[in-house]
């Protein structure tokens, strides 16, 4: 590829463009080169969300329920310490890809006076109901960034198709046990977002 290429990974595999010059196999190689490179870090975690749209009623936002689990996870992350290295104090920005800025502006801002987290009823004597975790180490707005000229937010896509695979395989991927390639991420996984699942994915 050249340096002025992105991976967008869906297309990447069943529509390439241009990239068709690249074999298939080939392709499918790169993708699985990305997570093995990010499954070999020792600096970074990796959270995702997954939204069943099917359970849900009409009228559930998909954009701002999704970004508040994942924010709530990468705050409590951050609150405890929980990221790789020896640091007294743990704080993060938020970097996405340039869609629906203002909306998750706001959203993020509404967080950090009102954050409502269910109670975990199995440790907590309150029981059931919420308890208002205002954000506290999610620093500024969110940094917009065009996946283009970003290749961090090209692994991320990356990391996210393999975690659809997981859900709704296509065929070519599901003949080439691409399903299973969000289990390359094991070592990296952060498994501070959800302990029940066993690769630690938040199901909504």
């Amino acid at each position: 590829m050249k340096l002025r290429e992105e991976i967008h990974a869906a297309p990447f595999i069943t529509n390439p463009g241009a990239l068709v010059r690249i074999r298939r196999n080939d392709r499918l190689d790169i993708l699985k080169q990305c997570l093995d490179f990010l499954s070999n870090r020792s600096d970074i975690r990796i959270c995702t969300v997954v939204v069943n749209k099917t359970t849900k009623q009409a009228g559930y936002d998909v954009f701002e329920n999704a970004w508040q689990a994942l924010i709530q996870r990468f705050d409590n992350t951050l609150r405890n310490r929980n990221y790789p290295g020896a640091f007294a104090d743990q704080r993060g920005l938020v970097l996405p890809d340039n869609t629906d800025g203002g909306k998750l502006t706001t959203l993020l801002r509404k967080m950090r006076h009102y954050n409502p987290v269910p109670n975990n009823v199995a440790h907590q004597t309150v029981g059931a109901g919420y308890r208002n975790l205002a954000l506290q180490s999610v620093i500024e707005d969110p940094f917009m960034k065009d996946s283009a000229h970003s290749f961090i937010h090209q692994l991320v896509d990356v990391v996210a198709y393999a975690a659809r695979q997981l859900y709704e395989p296509n065929a070519y991927m599901r003949s080439k046990q691409g399903h299973n390639f969000y289990a390359r991420l094991r070592p990296v996984l952060n498994a501070y977002a959800n302990r029940a699942h066993p690769l630690h994915l938040v199901q909504l």
